[in-house]
């Protein structure tokens, strides 16, 4: 019997997100990404169709890999412009009661001791219903912008990406104790001094000597969200994360993710079950397969070939415009997303791709696939997925906004209510609390743990180190 299935939003404070020229499109309004309104009024539709979550994707940089420019990023507004998204999680959460706020924020860009503030910040406002979804970055042009000269190695980010979780958890979770604040007017003692802690950080990327701006959050560390695939990025993932995203094409690539991510989880001591994982889908759904299909053939006349192949080419670090139409998509080394080009070039044997199959599949949806039809055929699809992979929900993307979001809380969730398989309701209490039924912070097993009582952590790692010298 499927398990309970989850829907998270997959959205971007920009225009062309997910499915390049799709903008064109007369109902489409992502050119009102840049108004409050636009994203309260789609918050409150994800609510009432008790999505998990609207999580807001970013970059830093522009995809300039394809032909060696950004000329058709520009042109089809491929992620570009591009807005904040930090700060669409106060009027989220103005609009709506339970909705869950995923807000991307890359390791690779911002220093960990003002990034602390931003994230608690916005826990504060969002009464705990933030989530952080941790990137390491994979556009040269962003490092290139702030002055980087270009990205690290692959591998390297995972290691910087390891320290600045450090830092954040001994901001977030071990500088201020809990009742270190006491707002005692009588005694006109905000907060009591001997309760806020140095955090003495002095590693190989960072040194942060100090305490947290900010006093203690709902959720103290909001919920953990991560989208590596590539092996150090799901090594991370099982050590850190609690939400994880992947973008597989087909059922076998998926199935042998989650496997593998669970299994990572179990050997650091986690228990793997406490994960959600989402794979990025877009669902085309109308009152019957007829209809379905032909508002997919109507948005395929939409489609931008060069905008698909700009994301592909970024995503992957590869310049697609090198190759013929019907050349195969082969594997070469990168630093931008390794899991991208592994799982188009080998992570299914039954499956190769062609440049042409690439940028039609590209699209619309992106990296993920597409499903069509009525709400009863989409809903045996996405049972059918979860049953054979053990995937915990989708992360789903939009052809064009708000309707598909709409059409899926119109059509599909009624559907899948009716089938027992999708919640009718959220659950009290913070972000974490929602998704997983637990306390509001990070559980005990996490490795945010070791950093709680900090004084105790500095006082073994002096101990540490005088035995190592």
């Amino acid at each position: 019997m499927t398990k309970q299935i989850h829907f998270n939003a997959f959205d971007m404070n920009c225009v062309g997100h997910q499915s390049p020229g799709l903008w064109a499109h007369p109902r489409d309004k992502s050119w009102k990404y840049k108004d409050l309104d636009y994203w309260q009024d789609l918050a409150r539709t994800l609510e009432k169709g008790v999505f998990d979550g609207i999580f807001i994707a970013d970059v830093i940089g522009y995809y300039d890999v394809y032909k060696a420019n950004n000329y058709h990023a520009i042109h089809q507004a491929a992620q570009i412009p591009v807005n904040d998204p930090i700060q669409l999680a106060a009027p989220i959460a103005l609009a709506t009661e339970h909705l869950g706020i995923g807000i991307t924020a890359s390791i690779s860009f911002e220093h960990p001791y003002p990034f602390a503030r931003r994230l608690a910040t916005a826990d504060h406002l969002t009464k705990g219903r933030v989530g952080w979804n941790i990137v390491t970055s994979y556009l040269e042009s962003g490092a290139k912008n702030i002055g980087q000269g270009g990205l690290r190695a692959h591998d390297n980010r995972y290691e910087v990406a390891s320290e600045y979780l450090e830092v954040i958890y001994k901001l977030l979770e071990g500088s201020w104790e809990d009742g270190a604040v006491l707002r005692d007017r009588e005694k006109r003692i905000f907060t009591d001094p001997s309760k806020v802690h140095e955090i003495g950080h002095k590693g190989r990327f960072f040194e942060v000597p100090g305490y947290a701006l900010t006093e203690p959050s709902p959720q103290r560390t909001p919920v953990l969200y991560q989208a590596g695939a590539s092996g150090p990025g799901k090594q991370f993932a099982a050590e850190h994360a609690e939400c994880v995203f992947v973008a597989a094409q087909t059922r076998t690539i998926l199935k042998n993710y989650v496997r593998d991510v669970r299994v990572r989880a179990a050997t650091v001591g986690r228990d793997a079950s406490k994960f959600r994982i989402y794979n990025l889908m877009t669902v085309i759904v109308d009152e019957t397969d007829e209809k379905a299909r032909a508002k997919f053939r109507d948005y395929l006349d939409y489609v931008s070939y060069d905008g698909s192949l700009v994301f592909m080419s970024g995503w992957t670090g590869v310049d697609f415009s090198r190759y013929a139409p019907d050349d195969l998509v082969r594997k070469v080394e990168t630093n931008a997303i390794h899991s991208a080009i592994e799982s188009l070039s080998e992570g299914d044997p039954n499956k190769r791709w062609t440049i042409r199959e690439l940028a039609e599949w590209g699209g619309i949806g992106g990296m993920g696939p597409v499903v069509v039809g009525s709400p009863s055929t989409v809903a045996d699809e996405l049972q059918a997925w979860v049953d054979e992979t053990d995937v915990d929900g989708f992360n789903l993307a939009y052809a064009v906004t708000p309707e598909s979001f709409e059409d899926i809380v119109g059509y599909l969730v009624p559907e899948l209510q009716k089938r027992g398989v999708y919640p009718i309701g959220y659950r009290p209490g913070t972000l974490r609390e929602k998704l997983f039924g637990e306390g509001p912070y990070l559980p005990k097993a996490h490795p945010a743990d070791r950093y709680r009582d900090i004084e105790a952590f500095k006082r073994n790692q002096a101990i540490t180190l005088a035995n190592a010298s």
